[in-house]
Order: structure tokens, then C-alpha cells, then sequence
């Protein structure tokens, strides 16, 4: 599943209203060009098929006094909003994913109340480790990997990597039951969106004719 949806719902969701350039400017704002499929004509592309399936209204505004196409603005709608809301708990619960889709969830967890995020991340870890003992239960033979020759270390890296994120999960977890981060409910978000106006200094310059509507 890519995080493309997941990542323009919540940005839009960010401002309460934006136009596409706003919603380019937050994912490149965040380097989501660089870790995800996030590029111009995604994006745009994103906008308009998620408002023909009614997961975001567009608004058609007055054209600048300088001139040009009036610019649509997009509002996430109560059907977006359901559905912005189960790709992130379900891809923060998930294991075996895109990266894209673990880190558009870290982005945006603090959307939920807390305790819910942290009873998400258990039961991810949950998983992992269930996911781990299907490896080495069925899937490693008893003199060890090392019978299996190079194939070997394919079980080594599976075997590495979960065990890696099941540690960073529980430290995260940990992190979060002590107070860390600023969760829904809780007072004022950490601003994580581009300011209007203000230069983007991780802008890729790259001009795209979505970028005036």
C-alpha cells in the first residue's frame, strides 16, 4: 500500500483547508519526495481522484487580483476522515510494510490520543514478534542457519530486522507513556506544516503545472 493517500489526507487535514501547492509544499517540507512516492504529480493526482470518491471536497476559489486560474482548495470530509483514520492505525500496527507507510504513521500519531497510539505500537510489537517465532518455528532448521548455506542469511537479516524494530517500538512506547510528544487532546500540536508564505528551504524547485490551480 503506498502512503501517498495517507500522507496528502493528513496534510490537507493539517490546514483544515489547502490548496494542492500547500499540500506539495508540507510533503517536501517533511522530505516525503525522498522516502515515499510522494513527487508533484502524485500528489496532484492524489487530490482529484480522492475528491471524485468523496474523501475530500474541493473548493474553487476566486483567482488572485494578479491574475491567473482560480486555485482549488480541499477539505477532508467526514468519509475522509474515516479514512484517513484507519490507514493510520493500520499502518501503525503493521509489521511487514513500506516503509513510506511506517514512517507517514509516525508523522501523524499524534492525531490520536495517546493511549490509544500507545496500545497501537503494543499490539505492533505484538506482531512482530509473532511474525518472528513463525520464522525461526517453521522456517530455520535445528543446526542452525548455517546448514542453509548463503539462504542462511536471508533468515539472519529477517531475524535482525525484526528483532531492531521490536526494540525501537518498546523504547518508543516507553518514550511515549513517559510524556513524550504532544498528543490529540492534549494541548496545542507541535507545528509540523509550512507556514504561509514562508520560503521552504527543501523545496526541489521543480515546476509542475498543477503548482498554479
Amino acid at each position: 500500500m503506498s502512503a501517498i493517500r495517507l500522507l496528502v489526507l493528513g496534510a490537507v487535514r493539517r490546514h483544515g483547508r489547502a490548496h494542492g501547492y500547500q499540500v506539495r509544499a508540507d510533503l517536501e517540507y517533511w522530505g516525503a519526495h525522498e522516502w515515499s512516492n510522494a513527487k508533484p504529480g502524485s500528489i496532484y493526482h492524489a487530490l482529484k481522484q480522492m475528491a471524485r470518491q468523496g474523501l475530500l471536497h474541493a473548493h474553487e476559489i476566486a483567482p488572485s487580483t494578479a491574475g491567473g486560474p482560480p486555485r482549488t482548495e480541499y477539505e477532508v470530509t467526514e468519509q475522509g476522515t474515516g479514512e484517513y483514520f484507519a490507514r493510520l492505525r493500520e499502518a501503525l500496527v503493521t509489521y511487514d510494510q513500506r516503509g513510506d507507510m511506517k514512517t507517514a504513521a509516525l508523522g501523524f500519531m499524534v492525531d490520536l490520543p495517546r493511549a490509544e497510539a500507545v496500545a497501537l505500537l503494543k499490539e505492533r510489537t505484538r506482531r512482530i514478534e509473532a511474525w518472528r517465532s513463525s520464522v525461526t518455528g517453521h522456517h530455520l532448521p535445528a543446526e542452525g542457519v548455517e546448514q542453509l548455506g548463503h539462504i542462511g542469511e536471508i533468515m539472519n537479516m529477517w531475524i535482525h530486522t525484526a528483532d531492531s524494530e521490536a526494540a525501537w517500538t518498546h523504547g518508543l512506547v516507553a518514550r511515549l507513556e513517559d510524556g513524550a510528544c504532544t498528543f490529540a487532546g492534549e494541548g496545542p500540536p507541535f507545528v509540523g506544516a509550512l507556514a504561509e508564505g514562508r520560503e521552504n528551504p527543501y523545496a526541489t524547485g521543480e515546476r509542475h503545472p498543477g503548482d498554479a490551480r
